[in-house]
């Protein structure tokens, strides 16, 4: 399996709900099929099966995210060249030529990406259009409803 790139922010976060996953959601989850085993025949106690679901989701949810962080390559943006290039991890203003409206993104690793944060992925066509291009450049993301045309306004390295 190839590394998979990620920022700072992302493996932290990524750390924080493994640590609580198994420090807080396995203990109470053991704790609940405990009780509901109590009430006897598991044939037909809902609790029981609800909660044996439950467990599976978060076993493979620890599991995900385990693999996630084993084969990851963090990338400090604050530590790169600040050549002033689009690379991974920099946070890019646009203006769309069109309605000449501004936009601004970061990219970021796939598991990272929230466009409601403004966070898009690396492997998504607006930041492979993106990549390696300055301040200054005209980019064309090919979009489903037809081309966009986005002038680069600013690439911050934060």
């Amino acid at each position: 399996m190839e590394n998979t790139p990620m920022t700072v922010a992302g493996a932290k976060a990524l750390e924080v709900e493994l640590l609580n996953l198994k420090d807080a959601e396995r203990p109470r989850i053991v704790e609940e099929i405990a009780t509901a085993r109590a009430h006897g025949d598991l044939k037909e106690n809902a609790e029981y099966h609800a909660a044996k679901e439950e467990q599976g989701f978060i076993e493979g949810r620890i599991k995900e995210i385990e693999s996630k962080l084993s084969h990851m390559q963090i990338i400090d943006v604050t530590k790169l060249s600040k050549d002033g290039r689009c690379v991974f991890g920099t946070t890019i203003t646009l203006m769309n030529l069109e309605d000449e409206c501004k936009i601004t993104y970061q990219i970021v690793g796939e598991d990272e990406a929230d466009i409601d944060k403004n966070k898009i992925s690396c492997y998504s066509p607006i930041a492979s259009a993106l990549m390696s291009n300055e301040v200054g450049d005209e980019v064309t993301v090919k979009a489903p409803q037809g081309d966009i045309k986005y002038e680069i306004l600013e690439i911050q390295y934060i």
